[in-house]
């Protein structure tokens, strides 16, 4: 899938990301902090990725890893620097919500520290009974 709004697109076409400019940016991100490019690559591997660039430049990411029936978890969403506050984030929102394989699922989820007026206007709240909720967590991992 491939959409197209002036001089930039979103796809989902993973041959056409550019893992250099992923892993820069994920390195440097408060939840992926050291992450290795080997990880990166499993992790678009494994999930219904999106790709935003501009005239072939890759300036943007995010992934859902899902099940395409029942559930899915937001992940790695990024706009590089220079091009945020131009509401491409918003575009990119728009472009993965309406995503075939995203409809009709139970439940979606994701983790923000920062932005939560986004996520807001694509419908996601704080969770509900967070006491019925459990996690392993090890947030040290990629700075072994």
């Amino acid at each position: 899938m491939t959409i197209a709004k002036n001089q930039f697109t979103i796809t989902t076409e993973k041959e056409k990301f550019d893992i250099e400019v992923i892993h820069s940016f994920l390195t440097r991100s408060y939840w992926a902090e050291g992450i290795s490019k080997e990880v990166i690559k499993r992790s678009i591997e494994g999930a219904l990725c999106f790709g935003l660039f501009e005239n072939g430049k890759q300036i943007g990411f995010a992934r859902m890893i899902t099940d395409k029936a029942t559930f899915a978890y937001l992940a790695d969403v990024f706009i590089i620097e220079e091009y945020q506050g131009r509401g491409l984030s918003k575009w990119l929102m728009e472009v993965i919500m309406s995503h075939p394989s995203l409809q009709g699922l139970r439940r979606m989820m994701l983790a923000t520290r920062d932005a939560h007026g986004l996520y807001e206007k694509f419908g996601f709240t704080a969770l509900n009974h967070v006491d019925r909720w459990m996690q392993i967590n090890d947030p040290n991992i990629y700075k072994q």
